[in-house]
């Protein structure tokens, strides 16, 4: 049973069988999964899930929205990038009229600055009221003041964390722990998402720990990496939340009821002060129970599976790989692969870092010899990095009763979204499995460093995959054609998906590079494509700016945004360089103006350059394979893309979603194959005469 909390106002909470039991925390094949509540009883002996999920493409962004709409009463946020999606969704549900699950109207709160925006949430709070806020980097660090004040006073709050890199020789708007580790010691439960699947299960699993332990909690997600790809998940369904979190009237304290009047957040001093800090045990101790009961009831009702930690193929590993957020999806991926190679490595990725699972963690990582814990953070005065840290600490207990304990190296990487690619965490895994005497105990990863471990190369997409890699400018609407292309292949042909934009902090007017991968598995790497099979390029300058063909697969395909209607002089106008390694390789180029099209259908002029972007979605279905191996033609293909197109564009008026449509249906109609045109299908074979792509005069054939 929770101690006895005293000088508070009763409220009913959940029954106490789901308080007090305690489960295991090593995730689902490790942890005691003996169930008693009858709705879970029930839910396993069912051979399919009471609650499987909704199918559907989103980002980490919408998947928090979509739980939040629903759960909360109140979003109090000051915008930051890059959870500012989050918060634009929430305010448009609550322009629409939205109502949560249980009929309250969803309201906004926009204050001057993240600190107010706590302080609001702390307000709501108080009055009983289920509150949320969207935040990130600066914005976060700012709140933290308050965030001590929100755990202090036990309020159950969720805040949702697009984990961004803190400003520091400069600043970076982009994916970094730092902001999160800043407040890890402010009495909050910290839950990190690998992905928008657990950005989601997460953000209802918070809620329902949060209340029944009176724990502010924040879930956190790799700022752009996670809050802005798209891929496939299963939404939590309306059901399930109502069932598995309940009525806000029915767990939350309103302390701010003037007929049960408290005081709350006085001043204490010596006497007091003490009493009351280490008193808030009554409450944290709990929270580690209560977490792996509700993550065993999510998997009984939902079928999908979440642990304070998640081991991957750690039986009889030598060496083991711990991080956090998609670090930690990657990982799955290379132990795969080495697997496979015959070496004993394994994975574990870390998602509660506050309550710590140091228990759980010691156990798992006992067997092993080497452990690399890879973290998007750097903290050079510090012993070691924080997880690092924890998981030194977590084995000390065991080293100290004469246990043996592995080695423990501390990573860098992907700070402010440096790249980390598959290959980056294979050279992990190679250091690991260096067992001499080294004294070196703190790597970096995708730098030139003197700590720098090198990358290998390594493709790990599934077998089979269709990749693109697209190259615009901001503002051309390209990065959300990418994202409906996403989306359309997603559902038309059944298909994994994975979509992602590189932005620069610059964003309009600059050039963009934007990432799709399409495939018949998960897609567990989140890093820039080396190895694509479509590079759509928005004109043939992109050329001067970089090598577009770069890591393209020979047989590819090209596509070049271009006013020329003749294939001769579309030809003439690539690099001549160019042109020799397009023949080289077997490379497809085709072409369209999509600049015309644009012209021609977009029903206002401020529509005409973003209306350049949608054409590649009707030049994508016609090069792309899909649409012939489903046996789709023109007539179904672009009606199926009709039925979709309202989810994105529909807010604009039906004369937008027409137009977008006709643009569409002119570029599948309208690409020209130039290659095949100039006869120019088959690669040369240059084995004979290395030069003779490279003087194919302009205009002619080979």
């Amino acid at each position: 049973m929770a101690p006895p909390v005293h000088n508070v106002r009763p409220v009913r909470l959940r029954p106490a069988g789901r308080l007090a039991r305690a489960v295991g925390a090593d995730g689902p094949s490790q942890r005691d999964t003996r169930v008693t509540h009858p709705r879970v009883m029930a839910s396993m002996r069912s051979s399919r899930p009471r609650y499987p999920g909704i199918r559907a493409i989103v980002d980490g962004s919408e998947a928090v929205a979509h739980v939040e709409t629903r759960l909360s009463e109140v979003a109090c946020v000051y915008p930051i990038t890059p959870s500012t999606t989050m918060a634009a969704i929430f305010q448009a549900g609550v322009a629409q009229g939205m109502t949560n699950l249980w009929g309250t109207p969803i309201r906004f709160i926009e204050p001057e600055s993240e600190h107010s925006s706590a302080s609001a949430a702390e307000g709501v709070a108080l009055s009983g009221g289920r509150v949320t806020n969207f935040t990130a980097g600066q914005g976060l660090v700012l709140m933290k003041e308050v965030l001590h004040v929100i755990s202090g006073k036990r309020l159950p709050v969720v805040f949702h964390v697009g984990a961004r890199a803190l400003t520091s020789q400069a600043l970076n708007i982009h994916a970094g722990h730092d902001d999160v580790m800043a407040v890890a010691d402010s009495g909050w439960g910290i839950l990190f998402a690998r992905n928008a699947q657990e950005a989601a299960d997460l953000a209802v699993i918070a809620r329902r720990v949060a209340e029944a332990s009176e724990t502010p909690f924040i879930v956190a997600q790799d700022g752009f990496l996670t809050t802005h790809t798209l891929e496939n998940a299963l939404l939590p369904e309306d059901d399930l939340m109502r069932e598995f979190v309940g009525d806000p009237r029915d767990h939350i304290r309103d302390l701010f009821d003037p007929s049960e009047a408290l005081m709350s957040g006085v001043l204490q001093n010596q006497d007091s002060y003490m009493k009351g800090r280490i008193g808030q045990r009554a409450y944290t101790d709990r929270i580690p129970a209560l977490l792996d009961e509700a993550m065993s009831e999510w998997a009984a009702l939902t079928g999908r599976t979440h642990g304070r930690i998640s081991m991957y193929r750690t039986e009889g590993a030598h060496e083991i790989l711990v991080s956090m957020g998609t670090i930690a999806d990657t990982a799955i991926a290379v132990v795969d692969h080495l697997r496979a190679t015959g070496r004993p490595v394994g994975a574990v990725a870390v998602t509660a870092f506050r309550p710590f699972p140091g228990d759980a963690l010691a156990r798992a990582l006992a067997g092993a010899r080497a452990v690399g814990v890879v973290e998007r953070t750097d903290e050079p005065l510090a012993v070691t990095n924080p997880l690092a840290r924890e998981i030194r600490a977590a084995l000390y207990d065991v080293a100290a009763e004469g246990g043996l304990v592995p080695r423990i190296l501390s990573i860098s990487a992907g700070l402010g979204s440096r790249d980390v690619a598959a290959g980056d965490l294979a050279a992990v895994f190679d250091r690991l499995a260096d067992h001499g005497d080294r004294p070196e105990r703190r790597f970096v990863l995708g730098i030139r460093h003197s700590m720098a471990l090198e990358r290998q190369e390594l493709d790990l997409r599934p077998a089979g995959a269709y990749s693109l890699r697209g190259h615009s400018i901001g503002g051309f609407g390209s990065v959300t054609t990418n994202k409906l292309v996403a989306t359309l292949v997603g559902e038309l042909f059944d298909k994994y998906v994975q979509a992602y934009p590189r932005y620069g902090s610059e964003k309009k007017g600059l050039p963009t590079t934007y990432f799709l991968t399409i495939a018949d598995e998960p897609i567990r790497l989140h890093a820039e494509l080396d190895r694509v099979d479509f590079v759509p390029l928005h004109d043939v300058s992109a050329f001067g700016l970089g090598d577009p063909l770069g890591g393209l697969v020979d047989g590819g395909t090209l596509f070049i945004e271009s006013a020329h209607a003749d294939p001769e002089a579309l030809w003439a106008s690539i690099p001549a360089h160019a042109r020799a390694d397009i023949v080289a390789r077997g490379i497809r180029v085709a072409a369209l103006d999509t600049a015309s099209l644009a012209a021609v259908h977009a029903p206002r002029p401020d529509l005409v350059v973003r209306m350049r972007g949608v054409a590649l979605v009707g030049v994508f279905l016609r090069v792309a394979p899909f649409a012939e191996q489903a046996g789709l033609g023109r007539d179904a293909l672009l009606a199926a893309v009709s039925e979709r197109l309202g989810r994105f564009f529909g807010k604009r008026g039906g004369a937008v979603v027409d137009a977008n449509l006709a643009v569409i249906a002119a570029a599948y109609d309208g690409v020209i194959d130039v290659t095949a045109a100039l006869g120019l299908a088959r690669p040369v074979d240059l084995t004979a005469d290395p030069a003779a792509a490279a003087t194919i005069p302009e205009g002619a054939l080979p």
